[in-house]
């Protein structure tokens, strides 16, 4: 069974580790449909191209984006977060998979070197304060040749989520108690719901909502609400937040419309 490895109480500055922690511990359960939402986020990358691989995910959650690469033949992985509640999770995903352990550790002290294929982080860069240096952790993590893959918010087709609903963000459910910002999220939950049934919304991102249960909806509408630093990123912020790290052959892909997948290679100079 995989248990969670600690190292000492890393720095987390004012991100939002124990408002995820909460998230991750209330939606733990795997759903089918998360591979195709990983499939998405990941683009770049084919499920053949983990087989026989070694990963790092950076803050991991509650382990669904390390169980696929996992199922699709990596020889190794290692999945890092900082709460408790989520590392608790992320070892109940990937309690089946042996090769792949779970350990406490912060994005921005990941303490790696030259070790890995593929590193990648999925909808955690955008909510840090200091992004770049969880970015710089990653690329040094990697092997000269290697991976680096981020899925970040895009602002392009989100500007009304940035003009109308980030403030409310920001001024009130980021300071609420996240058991009431839970609460609350049933109800822009039903309003998409209802909206989604009435056919609204028809960019590529809406059309995969429309797939999904209510609950699943719900914990995404929850997943907005929570954090205290969202950031929507264009592709020309994104492509630079890679290229300034020394990677190369960055490959910058539109996801659903809506969001932004990263991937570069590093060289052997990149990271040190």
């Amino acid at each position: 069974m995989t248990t969670v490895n600690k190292t000492s109480s890393p720095p987390v500055a004012s991100g939002s580790p124990d408002r995820f922690g909460y998230e991750w511990s209330e939606y733990a359960e795997m759903r089918p449909e998360y591979e195709e939402q990983f499939r998405r986020w990941s683009i770049p990358l084919s499920p053949e191209e983990w087989k026989g691989r070694s990963f790092l995910d950076v803050g991991c959650g509650m382990g669904r984006n390390s169980y696929w690469p996992a199922f699709y033949g990596a020889s190794e992985g290692l999945a890092i977060d900082v709460d408790s509640r989520s590392l608790a999770s992320a070892c109940r995903t990937l309690e089946s998979f042996a090769q792949v352990r779970v350990e406490e550790r912060s994005a921005y002290e990941i303490n790696e070197a030259d070790r890995f294929d593929i590193a990648f982080s999925i909808g955690v860069i955008h909510h840090l304060e200091y992004p770049e240096q969880a970015l710089a952790g990653m690329v040094k993590a990697v092997k000269p040749g290697g991976r680096v893959l981020i899925w970040v918010y895009g602002l392009e087709n989100n500007q009304w989520i940035v003009n109308l609903l980030d403030p409310i963000r920001k001024l009130l459910f980021s300071r609420l108690p996240i058991g009431l910002v839970h609460h609350l999220s049933v109800y822009p939950a039903a309003l998409l719901w209802t909206a989604l049934r009435l056919g609204i919304g028809r960019i590529a991102y809406f059309e995969l909502l429309r797939g999904f249960t209510f609950r699943h909806l719900r914990s995404i509408v929850f997943d907005q609400m929570l954090p205290k630093i969202a950031n929507y990123w264009p592709r020309a912020t994104v492509e630079k937040l890679m290229r300034d790290q020394g990677l190369v052959d960055v490959q910058v892909t539109w996801v659903n419309q809506m969001s932004w997948t990263a991937i570069g290679t590093k060289t052997s100079a990149s990271g040190k």
